[in-house]
C-alpha cells in the first residue's frame, strides 16, 4: 500500500516514528508554545551560512501558523537548509590556487597556509552554492505523553528535540523503554514462540551476532520461517529488526530501539480516507492528520505492550 498525500506542498502521513516519552505534562498552551516557536523561524541561508534552521508551517506555504491542531494532537514542523559544495570542485580550486603560490614563491607551502587557501575558496564558493531543503515533522500527544518526530533519522531527531529545547528552554521527554528488551521478544517470535494473533511477521529482518563487532545478517522479501534463518538463530544471533503488520492496519519494521520505520497505513484506514475525497486541501491535512494521530494513539500502548509493558517514565 501507498502513503497518501495531500495537494498542500507536504504528504501528512508519517513514515517513521522516533518515540519520545514526556517524564512531566505537557502544560504549555498552544498560544504559547506557538510564541516560543516564533523565536525561531525558518528563514534561508545568508550568502556565507552553510546552513539554516527554522520552524514553519505545517500546512505549508498557504499558511503562517507554526502549528496544526486536531484533537488535542499538535503538529509542528523544522525546515533544514544546506548548501551544496562538491568536494571534487573544491579540490580542483584549492590545488589550482597552492600550486599558483607555491609558484609565486618558489617554495612549498605549509599545512596551515594550505588550510587557509581552503577556507578562502569556500567563503568564495558559498555564495553560488546550490541549496536543498527538508522538512521534519512531529507532533505532540499530550494527553498520552508522546512526542513523535517522523525521521528514521536518531540523530535527526535529537537535533530537532535540541532546537526545541532551545526555545521552550527544557524539554522533559526520554525514548520509552519497556519491561522486555525488543530484541529478545523478536528473537522468541522467529525461534518458534507465536507471535500474538494480532501481529503478524512479513518478510524482512536483521539478525545480528551478540559479540562486538558482530557479523550481521539482512533478509529482505524473504520466507521467515526458512531453516536458514532458524540455523542463524541457533548459532546465537538475534533478531534487530523485524518487519511486522498490525491488526491489518499498520506495516512496519521495527527495531531494537523501538524506532518505527516504513510505516504504512493498510486498507482499513485507507477505507477512512476514501470518505475524506471532497473536501479542501486544509480539511484534508486535517482529516488525515486527525485519522493518522488518533490510529497512533491506539497502537502505541499495544506496541509497548508487545514488549512487556512499558517501564515507569516518571521522573
Amino acid at each position: 500500500m501507498q502513503h497518501f498525500s495531500t495537494s498542500i506542498d507536504t504528504p501528512m502521513w508519517f513514515k517513521n516514528l522516533t518515540l519520545y516519552r514526556f517524564t512531566e505534562n505537557f502544560i504549555l498552551t498552544p498560544d504559547a508554545f506557538s510564541q516560543k516557536l516564533q523565536q525561531m523561524p525558518f528563514r534561508p541561508c545568508g550568502q556565507q551560512e552553510e546552513s539554516s534552521f527554522g520552524w514553519t508551517a505545517p500546512l505549508g506555504r498557504n499558511s503562517d501558523q507554526l502549528l496544526h491542531i486536531a484533537n488535542g494532537f499538535i503538529l509542528f514542523c523544522a525546515k533544514t537548509e544546506e548548501k551544496v559544495l562538491p568536494a571534487a570542485v573544491i579540490n580542483e580550486m584549492v590545488q589550482e590556487k597552492i600550486l599558483d603560490a607555491e609558484d609565486l614563491q618558489g617554495r612549498k607551502l605549509s599545512k596551515k597556509e594550505r588550510t587557509a587557501i581552503k577556507e578562502e575558496v569556500c567563503f568564495e564558493l558559498l555564495p553560488k552554492a546550490f541549496t536543498f531543503s527538508r522538512k521534519t515533522y512531529a507532533y505532540i500527544d499530550s494527553k498520552n505523553g508522546w512526542l513523535i518526530v517522523d525521521s528514521a533519522s536518531a540523530k535527526k531527531a535529537e537535533d530537532l528535540l535540541s532546537h526545541l529545547r532551545k526555545c521552550l528552554g527544557s524539554l522533559p521527554v526520554v525514548p520509552p523503554v519497556t519491561a522486555n528488551k525488543p530484541v529478545v521478544v523478536m528473537t522468541q517470535w522467529l525461534s518458534g514462540e507465536e507471535a500474538p494473533a494480532d501481529i503478524k511477521i512479513e518478510d524482512e529482518c536483521e539478525l545480528r551476532a551478540p559479540e562486538q563487532e558482530g557479523g550481521i545478517v539482512r533478509c529482505k522479501r524473504h520466507d521467515l520461517a526458512l531453516p536458514e534463518i532458524k540455523n542463524h538463530l541457533d548459532t546465537g544471533k538475534q533478531v534487530i529488526k523485524l518487519a511486522l503488520s498490525w491488526d491489518d492496519r499498520l506495516a512496519f519494521v521495527v527495531d531494537e530501539n523501538l524506532s518505527i520505520k516504513r510505516l504504512r497505513f493498510l486498507d482499513l484506514i485507507q477505507e477512512q480516507v476514501a470518505d475524506t475525497t471532497d473536501f479542501d486541501d486544509t480539511e484534508q491535512f486535517d482529516a488525515e492528520f486527525s485519522i493518522m494521530s488518533l490510529e497512533l494513539a491506539n497502537f502505541l500502548p499495544r506496541l509497548m505492550a508487545l514488549f512487556g509493558g512499558e517501564k515507569s517514565h516518571v521522573a
